[in-house]
């Protein structure tokens, strides 16, 4: 590989790392190889510490695509627990509130669903890397300040429901799994937020993963543990 000239690398981004950590990894890896002290190397779309799937990283010459990747279509599979929320609309922050289920059926999330479908305007989270003030919002978040961060215009092209696991002990908690088809800008963490609204009752993320950026899909993406491979320009089967 040549990637000083460019190349353009697709990864399976691990639960719990963060797209920067896979960037750090791969340019370090180049950088030994190489023998070089600079490579640029950036990726084409955050994905969450707490979310798994596609990433597109480019290198050398070729990052100067990264915009190009970054407005291509982008597809998740979201897991979300009902009745429900938590400051930061995922796993990162604890629950917050509790609300009702009972009235929650499969019809009910089928009739809601469509209302996100087509051009819709999305709050962002405060725990994002929307900027106020010159500041991320998710430093300020987490020191407890309020945050008001305005609706943005985003395209939702699909959203199927693809199971639902209705409260059957008692226990308030029920989950759906979706699959999202979206551009660039949705934060899918909202998209559970405004789900529970939508269902009178409360939301949150409890698993995401991005399955295809463009025509990238999974099946195409290297692992983690393939850095070392491909930077000794070893073979690698995906």
């Amino acid at each position: 590989m040549d990637f000083q000239e460019g190349e353009i690398l697709y990864f399976d981004k691990p639960l719990h790392w963060t797209s920067f950590d896979v960037v750090s990894k791969l340019r370090y890896r180049i950088s030994r190889c190489l023998k070089v002290k600079k490579i640029k190397v950036g990726h084409a779309g955050t994905l969450d510490p707490l979310a798994t799937g596609v990433m597109i990283i480019c290198t050398g010459k070729a990052t100067k695509r990264i915009d190009e990747f970054q407005y291509q279509t982008k597809e998740y599979i979201a897991t979300l627990r009902l009745g429900a929320t938590t400051p930061s609309f995922d796993l990162e922050t604890d629950i917050d509130a509790t609300y009702n289920t009972e009235h929650i059926t499969k019809e009910l999330i089928e009739k809601a669903l469509p209302q996100f479908i087509g051009e819709i305007k999305q709050i962002p989270p405060a725990f994002s890397a929307c900027k106020v003030n010159g500041d991320r919002a998710y430093h300020l978040a987490r020191k407890g300040i309020e945050v008001e961060l305005k609706p943005k215009l985003l395209v939702v092209e699909a959203i199927e429901l693809l199971d639902y696991q209705p409260d059957e002990t008692g226990s308030g908690i029920s989950r759906i799994r979706i699959r999202v088809v979206c551009s660039k800008g949705t934060y899918i963490r909202a998209l559970a937020r405004d789900i529970g609204f939508a269902l009178q009752s409360g939301a949150h993320l409890t698993a995401l993963q991005r399955t295809r950026i463009g025509d990238i899909t999974l099946d195409k993406c290297l692992k983690i543990e393939d850095i070392d491979k491909i930077t000794q320009n070893e073979t690698v089967k995906i």
